[in-house]
């Protein structure tokens, strides 16, 4: 997932897309704890893809708070 790509998409699509990544990670936290994880390195990915959608949800909320307090 690119930070490029997802500053494309819209907030409801931000936050399903953080849902959906969330679910994932708990999937994957409970294949690890019982043993039957085979991709170790997509619990990393999966873990910083949603500090890109949070970080790219933050921007968002910081320009919208920025341009109601210009106009």
């Amino acid at each position: 997932m690119n930070a490029a790509d997802l500053r494309t998409k819209s907030k409801d699509e931000l936050k399903e897309n953080l849902l959906n990544l969330r679910k994932e990670a708990f999937n994957l936290r409970f294949q690890a704890a019982s043993g039957q994880l085979e991709n170790t390195v997509r619990v990393r990915e999966v873990r910083r893809d949603i500090a890109r959608v949070k970080t790219i949800i933050g921007e968002q909320a910081g320009a919208a708070a920025k341009q109601a307090a210009a106009s």
